[in-house]
């Protein structure tokens, strides 16, 4: 398996920050808990079981719901992709659940995990889609900087 594609159905969510009690104990706010179980539920009935061995590049994209109170021409400009969410979660919270989820699954560790892209956009059809690759690195002179 060189690649992979998985779509999870709903409302797109970001990882939420560990907690902690007063008296001590920390834990993983539910809503995390459960949304990363979705991400292997949904992983794990498209069949994949087959860990990725090698470096990856991962591409998410979150498509948001659009608000039902939007103007005609609002609502028109966000599916265009005119419009883009700038509202939570942060990229880098929907990129670190999905990646957090698969863990394990997809792959050992998401540390294998060399190139991300996470876009977010709207849509009638809320989702997150994420593309999986296992990518060839090629050494090149084009990553030597000379700052002379």
């Amino acid at each position: 398996m060189n690649y992979l594609k998985l779509t999870i159905p709903g409302k797109p969510l970001g990882k939420q920050r560990p907690r902690v009690l007063k008296n001590g104990i920390t834990y993983t706010p539910k809503d995390t808990v459960d949304y990363e179980t979705f991400i292997k539920e949904m992983y794990t009935l498209r069949n994949f079981y087959k860990q990725f061995k090698g470096p990856l590049k991962i591409d998410i994209t979150a498509y948001f719901p659009i608000p039902s109170s939007i103007s005609t021409k609002k609502k028109e400009e966000m599916l265009s992709g005119k419009i883009r969410p700038t509202k939570k979660p942060d990229w880098d919270n929907i990129g670190k659940i999905v990646t957090d989820a698969l863990n394990h699954l997809a792959y050992d560790d998401d540390k294998q995990i060399v190139e991300a892209t996470v876009k977010k956009f709207y849509s009638e059809r809320p989702r997150v889609e994420i593309s999986l690759e296992e990518i060839e690195i090629v050494a090149n002179d084009e990553y030597i900087f000379d700052r002379t």
